[in-house]
């Protein structure tokens, strides 16, 4: 067991090294293990993370991330954090003005986390495989042109809905790549309308 804890920490050190020293716009730190966001990092990070655009902690152990992460990272344009035990997001990540995308499929949210809603640059926010309770009311404003995805797991009573104007998609993955590449349009839900 510690030897398998030691093979992930060096490869979360390796991981943030090559970042560092190839001065890459990307922090990829999928499938590490993570049960949360190494305080570490920031140090080692601190004369990069205005150039970080990208980051992916896909498929860790994470169950919260904290308002430093995002005031930290507040350049980011995409952040995938899909597969983890998230439940909420802390209100910080308003910070996040230039945020086009973020995957949060997977993981265990029960509410739709609507500070999401304030990011003007945001274009996707996938929700698949969650358990949303949202009933039938228009999430994001009718002047945001956001699309969501579908969640699989909630019934149609209970399912997320978008705006008709703006339907949804529902991603899917392009092999070998950890981001969403290609999406197929679903028709936008007529929860909407009541």
């Amino acid at each position: 067991m510690l030897k398998k804890m030691g093979e992930a920490v060096a490869r979360v050190a390796r991981k943030v090294n090559e970042t560092v020293e190839s001065g890459s716009d990307t922090l990829d730190l999928a499938e590490c293990k993570l049960v949360a966001f190494p305080i570490g990092i920031y140090k080692v990070l601190r004369n990069v993370t205005d150039q970080i655009q990208l980051i992916t902690l896909a498929n860790n152990e994470l169950k919260s991330l904290t308002s430093k992460f995002m005031t930290t990272f507040c350049q980011l344009r995409e952040l995938h954090l899909e597969g983890n035990f998230l439940h909420r997001l802390p209100n910080e990540v308003s910070t996040l003005q230039h945020l086009k995308a973020i995957d949060l499929s997977r993981n265990q949210f029960r509410d739709f986390p609507e500070q999401l809603t304030t990011l003007p640059a945001l274009e996707t926010i996938n929700l698949e495989e969650n358990d949303i309770v949202g009933r039938g009311r228009q999430i994001l404003p009718e002047s945001h042109s956001c699309t969501l995805a579908f969640i699989k797991r909630s019934p149609p009573e209970r399912s997320l809905c978008c705006p008709p104007r703006l339907g949804a998609q529902m991603p899917t993955k392009t092999s070998g790549s950890p981001s969403l590449d290609v999406h197929t349009a679903v028709p936008a839900s007529p929860c909407c309308t009541e």
